[in-house]
């Protein structure tokens, strides 16, 4: 008999497969060898599958790494934001998209107070004045999203840039043309080639979030 666990399983394949635009009824009822009307009768329509997706991915991602021993808020929240980080990392042809579609559209909703409460705990424990935690914890779940975001469309998406670029051959391009720069008027961007070439996105994302824990420490 068919489940409900079973067509949300099938349509996040066909998400991870082929994007939003491979998610359809007719190919989730051909992979499925069922009806329509039973995937409307156990999910509902498209935008409520997609929703239920996310939802299904991120809490996956939080649950298995809150299993996890924590010794400090700095480092719950770095374990936070990389189980996000590494989610839509697996999941970037679609889930960057519809997880900030979720936080906008949907902001009582069991993703958004999921990663709102377990980042804003944190930064009610590194001692950021109550009257501050709103800001300060919208400033590390902006971060997170938008990083991750840029992240997943350079990793599932270079239109815009070149069909058949990877990540490689994109920074190795972009290094070239910086490089033909005049260094005189752009020495900063000179300078920076080389890290440009070598950087690991992972890596570069942990600074991001220690950058902003720093400057949370001044609200204290």
């Amino acid at each position: 008999m068919l489940s409900r666990e079973q067509i949300i399983d099938a349509a996040i394949g066909l998400l991870d497969s082929g994007g939003e635009g491979a998610l359809t009824v007719r190919a989730l009822s051909e992979r499925l060898a069922t009806g329509s009307g039973a995937i409307y009768y156990h999910v509902g329509n498209r935008d409520q599958l997609l929703d239920t997706a996310t939802e299904t991915v991120i809490t996956s991602a939080l649950e298995t790494e809150s299993s996890q021993a924590v010794a400090t808020p700095e480092e719950e929240i770095r374990r936070v934001a990389l189980a996000l980080f590494d989610a839509i990392a697996e999941h970037h042809q679609w889930l960057a998209t519809r997880l900030t579609l979720q936080i906008v559209r949907n902001p009582a909703g069991p993703v958004t107070v999921e990663i709102f409460e377990r980042i804003g705990r944190q930064v009610g424990a590194l001692g950021v004045p109550r009257a501050s935690w709103f800001d300060a914890t919208s400033t590390l779940v902006h971060y997170i999203l938008g990083a991750v975001s840029q992240n997943a469309r350079m990793d599932g998406d270079t239109s815009g840039i070149q069909p058949d670029m990877d990540r490689e051959e994109f920074f190795d391009a972009t290094s070239t043309a910086w490089q033909e720069l005049d260094p005189e008027n752009y020495p900063f961007m000179h300078a920076i080639v080389g890290q440009t070439k070598q950087h690991d996105d992972r890596d570069q994302f942990l600074t991001g979030i220690a950058i902003v824990l720093a400057g949370l420490t001044h609200l204290r």
